[in-house]
């Protein structure tokens, strides 16, 4: 259930533009209204649906809870329309979806780079990057960009991610485009890749990382939020935003556990998706203003 913010006739409109009007894209991008990437507070708070474009389209037990896409739109619009929420992090087709539908005026649009590491796949640890790059992200006014780096020493498909991901590190900086790492020790469990989320595991995904590129001038870290998130936090002087990662346990616990990270020095703010976009109750709009308060203590949520 959602607030059901869009209607049958955006997506005829939707389905119009991308068939006879895709030009139409591009000049929402070129017209809409921009903001800096950090104001007011110096905090900020994004929703992330990038994880339809590596084959992940689960959501805790429901293996095909994201597959609508017009169920997940009409989320990100409840979410986008909520106070506090800066902007979204998605893949071209999302954000593409989110511009033509006129979503992304004063919104911070964050662009996914590395998808090509599909869910499931032989290959997963080659990370390759399918989606945006630094020259589309530049000319299209985008605000941020986004890589994930799985590190599995037992694979010698994290090298070429390991790369790609330098590359667009050096890249990023050149442009003056802010770029977040989200960094994993990973390792094949049972046929499948699974992330260490144990402290030491991060703090080591952290220090690698951080040396990828010719400058770190503009990298953010996207950290989860571990034991001991002291320690995490002591081994990066960057800014961190907190990732949210699947909804599996019980909300209470997961946002108490966002509260006491998002008090420590260098942390920036959430970077979440499926948790606040398919909350157990169904709630969307009550999941993204308690997350939100979180983030910007002194908002005034307006129902």
């Amino acid at each position: 259930m959602s607030n059901d913010i869009l209607t049958a006739l955006d997506f005829d409109r939707l389905r119009d533009i991308r068939a006879n009007e895709p030009g139409a894209i591009a000049r929402a991008f070129a017209t809409r209204s921009r903001r800096e990437v950090l104001r007011g507070d110096g905090r900020m708070f994004i929703i992330a649906a990038d994880h339809p474009a590596r084959g992940a389209l689960a959501v805790g037990q429901n293996a095909t809870a994201m597959a609508n896409r017009y169920e997940l739109l009409d989320r990100l619009a409840t979410a986008l329309s909520r106070p506090g929420v800066d902007g979204v992090l998605g893949t071209p087709d999302i954000i593409d979806d989110l511009a033509a539908l006129g979503l992304l005026d004063d919104k911070l649009i964050v662009g996914s780079m590395n998808r090509g590491g599909l869910r499931g796949a032989s290959f997963e640890m080659d990370d390759r990057y399918t989606g945006f790059d630094v020259a589309s992200m530049t000319a299209a006014g985008i605000d941020f960009a986004k890589t994930l780096i799985r590190v599995n020493l037992d694979d010698a498909g994290t090298a070429p991610t390991l790369q790609a991901t330098a590359d667009a590190v050096t890249q990023a900086a050149a442009a003056r485009l802010p770029i977040m790492l989200e960094p994993f020790m990973s390792r094949w469990q049972d046929g499948r890749i699974v992330n260490d989320l144990s402290t030491d595991a991060v703090i080591l995904s952290v220090a690698i990382a951080s040396g990828l590129g010719a400058s770190s001038a503009y990298t953010w870290m996207k950290l989860p939020v571990v034991d001991d998130m002291e320690r995490v936090m002591e081994a990066t002087t960057m800014p961190t935003l907190l990732l949210g990662g699947d909804s599996g346990v019980d909300p209470d616990e997961t946002f108490a556990a966002w509260q006491d990270a998002l008090a420590l020095p260098g942390v920036r703010g959430l970077t979440v998706g499926r948790t606040l976009l398919y909350p157990p109750d169904g709630d969307v709009a009550g999941a993204v203003d308690t997350a939100a308060a979180m983030v910007h203590p002194t908002l005034s949520v307006v129902a």
